[in-house]
């Protein structure tokens, strides 16, 4: 596999930032996904950074070096993971349990699977044209469909009908295979933002510039029009099989050259001691560093 990936969180005008994002891979299969934990209720970044943690860790598990059957893995791994923020909230003795939205795509194979739940995002854009978007799960939605009154007035657009943690099951949408070519672009992004800045703004701006610049960019644009009451804004993009990809292309990942037991990740695990304030640039490339040379040291051992 080769992609260039870039991610960015920022906090906004909120007190913290509840969102948590990250990816992993292995030789032939990539794992990028995103939380959005749910205010007005505790700890919502602990949901999302559970939820995290949760299924990149089944990921690691069953990716060997592909995962055998990626609509059984969506499905046990976001209940897993939803039964997990329901234990910690019975084991913290929480008078309610934190919740998160969730959105992640599985690239392997030549093809993109992804699944979602609640109002995080995922847009497929091939050669500047929107190809799909995935559909909130929320009364704003519903009533869309049913083709009912869809005024502020009528229904609150973050009012959602499900989501991981809450007291039932969680209902979410599996959606693939979709075929890759040369250039796709994938973001995934939490509703700060789009429901800051139009689909005609995001697919333009991920259309037309490498993911490297299109996410900080697209996230400046959504700070700024959002201002002092911008909600956290996150997002994870890549554009899939990048021309002429090299160790000197920012965010570039080729897998082509490890071994079949190499597993990387940049999920985050040390936000909850750090009140999960902005992600900037160099700690996101630290986070690639770590996994190049992790990738670079595994080579040279089978080598030896």
């Amino acid at each position: 596999m080769k992609f260039s990936v870039f991610q960015i969180s920022r906090k906004g005008g909120r007190e913290k930032n509840e969102d948590r994002m990250g990816y992993c891979y292995t030789k032939d299969s990539g794992l990028f996904l995103l939380a959005d934990g749910m205010g007005g209720h505790p700890e919502g970044e602990i949901a999302a950074q559970i939820a995290l943690q949760v299924i990149s860790t089944r990921f690691q598990q069953e990716a060997k070096p592909e995962i055998k059957d990626i609509e059984d893995f969506f499905s046990t791994a976001i209940l897993a993971a939803h039964r997990q923020i329901l234990r910690y909230a019975a084991e913290k003795g929480l008078s309610d349990t934190p919740r998160t939205t969730l959105v992640a795509v599985i690239v392997q194979g030549g093809m993109a699977h992804w699944v979602h739940c609640g109002d995080s995002r995922l847009y497929f854009v091939r050669r500047g044209e929107l190809l799909a978007r995935t559909r909130d799960h929320s009364y704003l939605e519903m009533r869309k469909a049913s083709k009912q009154p869809t005024t502020p007035e009528a229904v609150n657009r973050n009012v959602l009908y499900t989501c991981l943690g809450s007291p039932t099951k969680p209902v979410f949408e599996i959606t693939g295979p979709l075929p890759l070519q040369q250039g796709d672009r994938i973001l995934l992004c939490s509703d700060g933002l789009w429901g800051s800045l139009d689909d005609a703004d995001i697919v333009h701006h991920l259309g037309n510039k490498p993911v490297s610049t299109a996410a900080p960019d697209l996230a400046e644009r959504a700070l700024i029009k959002a201002g002092a009451s911008s909600d956290n804004v996150t997002i994870i993009a890549l554009e899939w099989e990048t021309p002429d990809i090299s160790e000197a292309t920012r965010g570039s990942v080729s897998t082509n050259a490890i071994d079949d037991g190499v597993f990387a990740s940049t999920v985050q695990t040390g936000w909850l001691d750090s009140g999960g304030d902005d992600l900037d640039d160099a700690e996101i490339e630290r986070s690639i560093a770590e996994i190049k040379d992790a990738i670079r040291r595994t080579a040279a051992r089978s080598k030896s």
